[in-house]
């Protein structure tokens, strides 16, 4: 089960009566790119989600929320994970990596689990940022990560916890795929 990200971005779009040029000039992102994530064409990495939902000043989990009643707790059955694939970068081209929420019924968080699987180096090593902090342990395979100008590299069990304006990238590393537990924080 896949969510509907794109719709939830375009209602909060149209509810603030904004066009996607208006969107995409505050969050620095092109319209095609906005047009094709509200579309669900596409979707977008966890940095560019959070800069879009910071710029319409909600929770990124507002886009993995369900209808459902807030809840003092969550259990998430490894079966019921949902994955967010289709990840494109902001030039449009593959991401190179897919990532499930771990937590999509609980409301109001102030931190976003995920499970991100990276399959291979994508073709550029495009930099994201944002508000908040992230912590990414490597729990299969090695990870190369990318702070500023520093390249720091991750084996199974490694981890890192960093400010999340600094310019960062998850990158595999090995040739083999590499997944992590990556919790964001707004």
């Amino acid at each position: 089960m896949e969510y509907n990200i794109g719709a939830k971005i375009k209602e909060l779009r149209k509810a603030r009566k904004l066009t996607l040029q208006a969107v995409a000039r505050e969050t620095g992102f092109s319209p095609a790119l906005i047009s094709q994530i509200e579309n669900n064409n596409v979707s977008p990495p966890i940095a560019t989600l959070s800069k879009i939902a910071r710029f319409f000043d909600v929770k990124i989990g507002l886009f993995f929320e369900e209808d459902e009643v807030d809840c003092k707790y969550e259990v998430v059955r490894k079966a019921d994970r949902r994955e967010v694939s289709r990840v494109i970068s902001v030039a449009g081209t593959g991401h190179g990596y897919a990532y499930e929420a771990l937590s999509f019924r609980k409301r109001n968080k102030k931190m976003e689990p995920f499970v991100v699987t990276v399959s291979q180096r994508p073709e550029e090593e495009t930099l994201y940022n944002h508000d908040g902090e992230e912590f990414l342990l490597i729990l299969k395979g090695q990870a190369e990560v990318i702070l500023d100008d520093e390249r720091i590299f991750l084996d199974e069990g490694d981890a890192v916890y960093f400010d999340a304006t600094l310019k960062h990238r998850l990158l595999s590393y090995g040739g083999e795929e590499t997944q992590v537990l990556a919790i964001v924080t707004r």
